[in-house]
């Protein structure tokens, strides 16, 4: 008897009558049952959080920032939260929230207290403080719910911070601005300070020549004034004497110029005595009967013997006139010389005073000198400095941003939220429900490899019986579930992919990798029931439990306990889910020939061990015969 023919016996058997027809279709649905509806119920729950009732109110009473302007942030978190439509958000009193969450109203609530927007500005105005939101979940409502609450809480958390954030660097960025406009002006005050530095630099050193030269120049002033000093010293007693002898001299000239007076006086008189004689000496010879010619020639000898009278009288007449000047002159020069006496001592007294004066301007003018000689050193330092405030404020100008409207806006997002996270995926699931697939589809294939040997019979008694080899009927008994288990996962694939809508990346890979994990585990269930019987189904069970446990399916098979290592590594659904991920997301790789030898391996040992049982089962025993567990 060979083994395609007890399997179709097997099958026969099965299918003789209405009942076990359906019972035998119910088995191929079996998986499609639990994996596709699984998987239809989890296909895209996260595109359903709009359905989820959650709480949120504020109670945030508002702050002014830096800038002395109004803002209620928690308001506007609110709104945008309630907007967003993300979840079914209702906004509700503290109260109300917290008794909804509670009562399984709301699955969770985020509050905003009231100093929220006082912490959240406190940075602009320095005094620091953290603001905080309040987190209500209820476990008891669902745990996911408390999760996504967790998530939801972070992310508004992170879009505040960003936008706070972006805020505070805008400022920021603007005061860069402010202080580049102030420095753009202390450096061209600082160019004009160096320019005027420079004029001063100029004009001191001028200064400091003049001062120079007025030291010398006083020194020199003091030197005559000096020589001044000493040498008309002995002035006053000069001048006076000067005046005494002036006087004596004009009061000997006022008596020679009164003599001088007298004799012109005289003088005068002959001449009009003399006249009076020649007048009567004429009026005398013309009453003699002397001729008129006679009395001229007389007159005219009498003039010529007169004539050095004459000039005498004129010289002395002249002489008076001189001899009064010169005694008017000398007593204008006795007065002049009393006065000059007068006057000397304040003189002598003006140029004492002038020299002390001098001796006073030339320490003054050294003092200058010196002075303007340190002045000189200041203003070139002065000078120096200036050139070097204009050269660092035009230095530093450049190295302090200015950025404009867009650049400072796209500055300051990028300050507040520095880092953006690129993904490129080698391979996404795209829902939640294809990122479970894997792992439900594997399930899927050992329960309904579980569920076939419900019905079916591991090895076929009639062929034992008729002596069949071992191995034939272990092949034949395998043959019945490994068809049935070929129609549970095409039509469970059917279900999953037409009807769910988890599309698949090579849909033929995939379908012959599932042929082949549906006949790996109906391999080992086969040999579970063949070698241990009744006690096999418990064990099929067990196995079950610790492949869910190991398998990685859900988190990454990394995160359970080192304990569990060693299950992932030996049991097999492991290697039929990883199969499974590269033939549903990315296709076929090398490191799918892993998976591919171990279902392999497994799927020659189960009928190895089918073997072996039917081997075992070639000698009757009472035991065999009435069994102590049927199921």
């Amino acid at each position: 008897m060979n083994p395609v023919r007890i399997a179709a016996n097997e099958l026969r058997r099965l299918s003789s009558g209405t009942l076990p027809k359906l019972a035998m279709a119910a088995l191929v649905l079996v998986p499609l049952l639990y994996a596709s509806f699984y998987l239809y119920a989890n296909y895209d729950p996260y595109s359903r959080l709009d359905k989820l009732p959650a709480a949120v109110f504020t109670a945030d009473t508002g702050a002014k920032d830096s800038a002395g302007a109004e803002r209620n942030v928690g308001r506007e978190v609110t709104d945008e939260l309630v907007k967003s439509g993300t979840f079914q958000w209702h906004e509700v009193s503290p109260e109300e929230a917290a008794k909804g969450v509670r009562d399984d109203e709301y699955s969770f609530a985020i509050g905003i207290p009231r100093d929220f927007s006082t912490a959240l500005l406190s940075s602009g105005n320095f005094q620091p403080q953290q603001a905080t939101i309040t987190l209500t979940t209820n476990d008891a409502n669902n745990y996911l719910s408390g999760t996504i609450a967790k998530q939801v809480a972070e992310q508004v958390r992170k879009t505040i911070a960003e936008k706070v954030g972006s805020e505070a660097a805008d400022k920021f960025l603007v005061g860069f601005s402010t202080i580049y406009g102030k420095i753009q002006e202390a450096s061209t005050g600082a160019s004009q300070l160096a320019d005027g530095a420079g004029k001063l630099k100029s004009g001191q050193q001028q200064l400091a020549d003049g001062a120079s030269q007025l030291a010398s120049g006083s020194s020199q002033l003091a030197t005559g004034l000096g020589t001044l000093k000493s040498s008309t010293a002995q002035l006053p007693a000069q001048t006076q004497k000067l005046a005494d002898g002036a006087g004596k001299v004009a009061d000997g000239n006022q008596k020679v110029s009164d003599a001088a007076s007298l004799a012109a006086t005289a003088s005068g008189d002959i001449q009009t005595k003399l006249d009076g004689y020649r007048t009567q000496l004429a009026q005398d010879l013309r009453d003699a009967g002397v001729p008129e010619t006679k009395v001229q020639e007389i007159l005219s000898r009498l003039d010529t013997l007169r004539s050095p009278v004459d000039q005498a009288n004129t010289k002395i007449q002249g002489a008076n006139s001189q001899l009064a000047q010169l005694a008017s002159g000398a007593r204008q020069v006795s007065d002049g010389a009393h006065q000059l006496a007068s006057a000397t001592p304040q003189l002598t007294s003006g140029i004492a005073q002038a020299a002390d004066a001098s001796n006073q301007i030339r320490d003054g003018a050294a003092k200058l000198n010196d002075g303007e000689k340190s002045a000189v050193t200041g203003t070139n330092q002065l000078a120096d400095g200036s050139v070097q405030l204009r050269d660092g404020l035009a230095a530093g100008l450049k190295e302090i941003p200015n950025p404009d409207d867009p650049t400072r806006a796209a500055t300051a997002n990028t300050i507040a939220d520095p880092v953006a996270v690129n993904s490129s995926g080698v391979a996404s699931a795209g829902t939640y429900g294809a990122g479970l697939a894997p792992f439900f589809i594997s399930l899927a294939t050992w329960i309904g490899a579980f569920v076939l040997f419900l019905l079916l019979r591991p090895l076929s008694t009639r062929a034992l019986t008729a002596g069949a080899s071992p191995f034939k009927v272990a092949l034949g008994g395998w043959l019945s579930s490994a068809l049935l288990g070929i129609a549970q996962v095409i039509v469970l694939f059917g279900a999953v992919t037409w009807l769910v809508g988890i599309d698949v990346a090579h849909p033929l890979g995939a379908i012959g990798f599932a042929v082949l994990v549906s006949l790996t585990f109906t391999s080992v269930v086969h040999a579970l029931n063949a070698f241990f019987g009744a006690v096999g189904k418990f064990l099929g069970l067990v196995l079950l439990v610790l492949q869910l446990v190991s398998a990685g399916g859900t988190f990454p098979w990394q995160t359970i306990p080192d304990a569990l290592y060693p299950l992932h590594i030996v049991l097999p659904m492991g290697y039929a889910i990883d199969g499974f991920r590269h033939l549903l997301y990315s296709g076929a790789s090398m490191e799918i020939l892993g998976d591919i030898g171990v279902l392999v391996a497994y799927l020659v040992g189960g009928i190895l061990v089918s073997t072996l049982a039917a081997r075992k089962r070639r000698t009757w025993t009472v035991s065999a015969l009435k069994p102590e567990l049927a199921l």
